[in-house]
């Protein structure tokens, strides 16, 4: 029998199953990062999709401390009590605490055999879908009790992406007044962190500081790959440029700030898109919140999108302390303001992804920046 494997983030999806069920309901998030304990949503069942189909776990309607499991394959249905869950939850959570920083580990055997037990086939969702399991949930103030797919992220990894770089998200800038002269000195400048390989990795943010200091300028000139366009322009016309700016904005910014929340704040003020500013309208910052909440509940930079959610719940992060808070797309309002909050813009690899270097066509030169945001943890 080959056991389960998987990293920390992995691991990590199956311990918000077993600690959903084990707490009975889910804590919601405010617009910050700490637990707003008092609004709870009473949970109703639990799906999780394994390799035969999708296995339910709801709460024995004879005996509420029991939980009735019923798996993908099998006619009959079978109880365990949740004090198993409960024990087995915290087991997990130590397992990974303790687990590798980087790559992935197996966890104790009696709990490999717990999971097995309850019907688990793998360690992680399937990657196609944003929605790692699915929670049935009581809603008091509206009265429904809707089947919503949960994303989890988890504060026990390392920060997670929300915008995954690719070549799809690279942003093309021609350089202004630029002196073809100094385009070898530029490409030569690289970050004192050594690669793998025993290279030094470009210094992209150096690079574009330095346009800048030999008197020239960059201006967005298209956003690479046309369905990215396409789906900025779906949720707001004015995102590719709004985009280009912030990315500028990154990249240039001479106090090396990363903080999304931050760099907005420059944005507006540098107004790119001449809106009127009179009445104080937060035109950037809600733009961006759009496509932060757009991005977490589906849309993928190189998938046409048509604005249709994936994950209809939203967030069930796992605490540091192993707690779990959601946030939720019935809390629209509080989901955008975290996620505009606790994201950061970061540059991902420049070899990879094909950008942050001088190239010269038709007589003008230009330069590939890319867009990247990750979770601050």
């Amino acid at each position: 029998m080959t056991h389960f494997s998987g990293n920390k983030g992995e691991w990590s999806e199956l311990y918000v199953l077993l600690k959903l069920l084990s707490d009975r309901a889910l804590a919601l998030g405010g617009n910050g990062k700490a637990n707003i304990a008092s609004i709870l949503l009473p949970i109703i069942e639990v799906i999780r999709n394994e390799q035969n189909g999708k296995n339910q776990y709801c709460y024995d309607p004879n005996n509420r401390n029991n939980i009735q499991i019923s798996i993908a394959g099998k006619n009959k249905s079978f109880i365990v009590p949740i004090v198993e869950f409960t024990g087995n939850a915290k087991k997990l959570l130590k397992n990974i605490l303790d687990g590798k920083v980087k790559g992935t580990f197996t966890v104790d055997n009696d709990l490999e055999i717990f999971l097995r037990k309850i019907g688990c086939t793998r360690v992680r969702e399937d990657s196609k879908s944003k929605s790692d399991i699915y929670v049935k949930v009581h809603d008091s103030r509206s009265g429904f009790s809707p089947l919503l797919g949960f994303s989890v992220k988890s504060e026990l990894a390392g920060a997670p992406t929300l915008f995954n770089a690719s070549g799809a998200t690279n942003f093309t800038f021609k350089i202004e007044n630029w002196d073809s002269s100094n385009t070898e000195k530029v490409n030569n400048i690289f970050s004192k962190r050594k690669k793998k390989d025993g290279t030094f990795a470009a210094d992209v943010k150096g690079r574009v500081r330095e346009i800048l200091r030999l008197g020239g300028d960059l201006e967005f000139v298209k956003t690479d790959n046309r369905i990215f366009l396409g789906n900025l322009v779906l949720i707001d016309s004015k995102l590719p440029e709004i985009l280009a700016c912030l990315i500028k904005t990154y990249y240039s910014d001479s106090e090396n700030r990363v903080a999304l929340i931050d760099l907005i704040e420059t944005v507006s003020t540098e107004n790119p898109c001449n809106f009127v500013m009179d009445f104080n309208h937060q035109f950037y910052n809600y733009k961006i919140k759009k496509l932060l909440c757009e991005s977490a509940l589906g849309m993928r930079p190189a998938e046409v999108w048509h604005g249709t959610y994936d994950a209809t719940g939203g967030y069930i992060v796992v605490k540091e302390d192993g707690n779990l808070v959601c946030y939720h797309i019935y809390n629209r309002n509080d989901f955008e303001e975290y996620l505009l909050i606790n994201n950061k813009m970061e540059t991902p690899s420049s070899e990879k992804h094909g950008f942050g270097k001088i190239y010269e066509n038709n007589g003008g030169y230009f330069i590939k920046l890319n867009l990247q945001i990750r979770f601050i943890k």
